[in-house]
């Protein structure tokens, strides 16, 4: 299949476009590479991909990859430029479009509200218009565990009320979901939602919890533990999570265990729940060092405990999540030692 990855240079879409193109597929990734955080860490992961930094710099510039040249190229390019991506899909004429490009964080949504809403709503309203007139099979787009906002049934639930969002980058997660369905009904190609869960591992973002604590430990600096450290989080290694996401772009769609298959949304993560603490302590465990804790109070926009029942995605794709927290933190620990070269 020919599929176009958007946010090919964040976290979770680097490690996907990999897997994609080791299966054999020919992938086509895209992303503005903004500076919400480190660019570098952007520019590294496209790096590992064969696009050299000089190429990728480029606007509306289309490089093929030194390692994957058959199969991979890309395209810095912004979702908000609807000519340009209308262009790309006339151009390259994709099967599947795997949308996992958005403004991430739950935090920065409440100082910086603007650019949720110009990229997770008015982006992903280009994107449904591309695959549209572009007669794309199959849609595969990045909604969030943030949608279940103050649902206090544990664990969550596809099917559980989520208009409850307590965070406007929630909100936008659940506007996908919304203006998605609302497409697949009306001109009848299929979209399928996937709830990502706190997600960590190799190449991770440096505002997730994962990065910050193991910087800040090897720092010698505090870490921040909100809630006093009564927090739980369903916390999925990547592996896990993009073995889920290439199942649900390879396999036929007929498979579902619903007879409407053009609209669907799954919940996708570790299918249990894990203490902070327990976190914490694997990660002082793999670096031998213990941590300085900074107890703080809940933080605006934040939930109690996250918790994904999975058992939709499991029965329909076979999914299945397993890698335990220490192996999973081990493979982070070791990737930033050796990219941020700590010995």
């Amino acid at each position: 299949m020919k599929i176009l990855v958007t946010g090919a240079a964040g976290f979770i879409g680097y490690h996907t476009s990999k897997k994609l193109i080791q299966n054999g597929h020919e992938v086509v990734g895209l992303d503005n590479i903004n500076d919400y955080y480190d660019i570098n860490l952007k520019y590294g992961r496209l790096n590992d991909l064969g696009i050299e930094r000089k190429q990728a710099k480029k606007f509306n510039f289309i490089t093929v990859s030194k390692i994957f040249p058959n199969p991979f190229k890309f395209i810095r390019m912004d979702l908000l430029h609807s000519n340009a991506l209308k262009d790309l899909f006339i151009n390259e004429k994709f099967d599947v479009v795997c949308h996992l490009a958005a403004q991430a964080g739950v935090r920065y949504s409440l100082e910086n509200p603007e650019a949720y809403v110009d990229s997770n709503i008015v982006g992903f309203l280009n994107i449904l218009e591309c695959c549209r007139h572009n007669k794309i099979k199959h849609l595969v787009y990045a909604s969030s565990s943030s949608v279940y906002g103050l649902n206090k049934k544990i664990p969550f639930e596809v099917s559980d009320n989520v208009d409850q969002p307590i965070s406007l980058y929630a909100a936008t997660k659940k506007s996908n979901e919304l203006m998605a369905h609302t497409y697949s009904h009306l001109y009848g190609f299929s979209t399928t939602g996937l709830r990502f869960f706190t997600v960590y591992g190799p190449w991770g973002r440096p505002d997730m919890a994962m990065f910050l604590f193991t910087e800040a430990i090897i720092k010698g600096n505090p870490i921040m533990v909100f809630n006093n450290g009564n927090m739980e989080r369903d916390f999925t290694y990547i592996d896990d999570i993009v073995e889920g996401v290439v199942k649900v772009i390879e396999t036929p769609l007929k498979i579902r265990s619903i007879k409407k298959d053009t609209y669907k949304i799954y919940n996708i993560g570790n299918n249990k729940s894990v203490k902070l603490m327990d976190f914490i302590k694997a990660i002082e465990k793999s670096l031998g060092i213990k941590a300085k804790k900074e107890m703080q109070p809940m933080q605006s926009g934040d939930v109690v405990k996250t918790w994904a029942n999975v058992d939709e995605l499991i029965k329909d794709y076979k999914y299945s999540p397993g890698t335990p927290i220490k192996k999973g933190v081990d493979s982070f620990i070791d990737w930033y030692k050796k990219y941020y070269k700590f010995k």
